[in-house]
């Protein structure tokens, strides 16, 4: 996620820091404060952003560390009339207050002038200490300490704002708000964009990029659904109700405004005009556990039902292949994405057998990152992002 947000506000990982795979703190190289903001205005991964005045090993690195910082850089932040506060972070281990105190009054070789203030502080200062990731072996001294000055908190609120049980309409599918915030910044959405979810369901995904100002659209073959009718999948209900559909959640959230439309058809036959239009495709595709997988079926087959059934305006569906899905979605992307477009959908996967040989490829597409979410011993589904690198021919 992190990543993607760089190559949208420009940035990158430092080249100073061994890349730790298992560490929760990273080093980034960013050009200004705002570029700063920017990017913790997106993400739900990261926690916070601080500028770094110093790190190492132990207290001593970190220490010698402060003192080669730039004078002038720490005076802004230090002035008499300014008040301030540091807080104490211990990732994997806790400390008692008088530990804590201790830590602290070692930084009075720092120049602080200004007054402080834990309510309501102009300034925050952080030491953060990284006791590793394995709770049963935590280490007496920590493998490496930071110390900087508090930017911006990332966006984690959002997910219990927009949290799937107080959302109005749900399916049995319906993607949890953290995921789809994450795909939204896989995709590189951004203020006017246009996102489609050929399996748009409940809507779920085109609330996160609406949340982020693009406008979205999507399909379904399920006319029930896209129309909200039927039974319900919330607990003690039984039909849905007359309002519940994918405008009304949009509407929920103040996103109205970024709604295109919703449209029952067939993902395995385009609707579309040609030509360049989306600029994200971001879907969850049905696998066929907890939503059946479906497409429209032939003419003949349609012929026979009829005789069987009155109701023949309604085509019949037949089985839609894992494979084909895929295929189908990846040769779509290639033909409608902007150049530079990105596709982020979830791949399943069957651990044991499990090979990277087994990534969808298509010659219009470039896989930018492949993420594993696990679901049991045996089971996992990836997020996989790709983007758009040749015309399609």
């Amino acid at each position: 996620e992190i990543t993607s947000l760089l190559s949208l506000y420009g940035g990158q990982f430092s080249g100073e820091q061994e890349i730790r795979v298992n560490s929760p703190f990273w080093i980034l190289n960013i050009s200004s404060e705002e570029m700063a903001r920017g990017l913790m205005k997106r993400t739900v991964c990261a926690k916070s952003v601080f500028e770094l005045w110093g790190h190492g090993r132990s207290a001593g690195e970190l220490y010698a560390s402060l003192k080669n910082y730039p004078i002038d850089k720490m005076l802004p932040y230090l002035q008499s009339d300014s008040t301030y506060k540091v807080h104490i972070h211990t990732f994997n281990k806790t400390l008692t207050q008088a530990q804590k105190i201790k830590k602290i009054d070692a930084l009075e070789f720092l120049p602080f002038k200004g007054k402080v203030n834990l309510k309501n502080p102009e300034h925050i200062f952080w030491i953060l200490e990284d006791y590793g990731m394995d709770p049963n072996n935590v280490p007496e001294e920590p493998f490496h300490l930071y110390f900087g000055r508090w930017i911006a908190d990332g966006q984690r609120e959002l997910i219990e704002s927009y949290s799937v049980k107080k959302r109005h309409f749900i399916g049995n599918t319906s993607m949890d708000a953290c995921l789809s915030f994450i795909m939204a910044n896989h995709g590189r959405v951004k203020p006017n964009d246009v996102v489609y979810d050929p399996f748009v369901g409940t809507g779920g995904l085109l609330i996160s990029s609406a949340h982020f100002g693009a406008y979205v659209c999507g399909t379904d073959i399920d006319y029930n659904t896209i129309h909200g009718l039927g039974k319900a999948s919330r607990k003690n209900q039984k039909w849905r109700g007359p309002d519940e559909n994918i405008r009304a959640n949009l509407r929920q959230y103040g996103l109205e405004k970024y709604y295109l439309d919703a449209l029952v058809s067939d993902s395995s036959r385009p609707i579309w005009r040609k030509g360049m239009l989306f600029d994200a495709i971001i879907t969850d595709p049905p696998y066929g556990i907890r939503e059946a997988t479906r497409r429209t079926g032939s003419q003949k087959e349609t012929v026979k039902s009829a005789e069987k059934s009155a109701e023949n305006h309604i085509f019949v569906s037949s089985s839609y292949h894992l494979s084909d899905i895929f295929f189908d979605l990846l040769k779509f992307a290639a033909e409608y994405l902007v150049m530079g477009g990105r596709l982020v959908y979830w791949l399943p996967t069957y651990r044991p057998e499990y090979t990277e040989e087994i990534i969808p490829r298509h010659p219009c597409l470039k896989l930018i990152s492949n993420c594993e979410q696990m679901l049991s011993s045996h089971t996992s589904r990836r997020l996989i992002t790709m983007e758009k690198v040749k015309e399609f021919k």
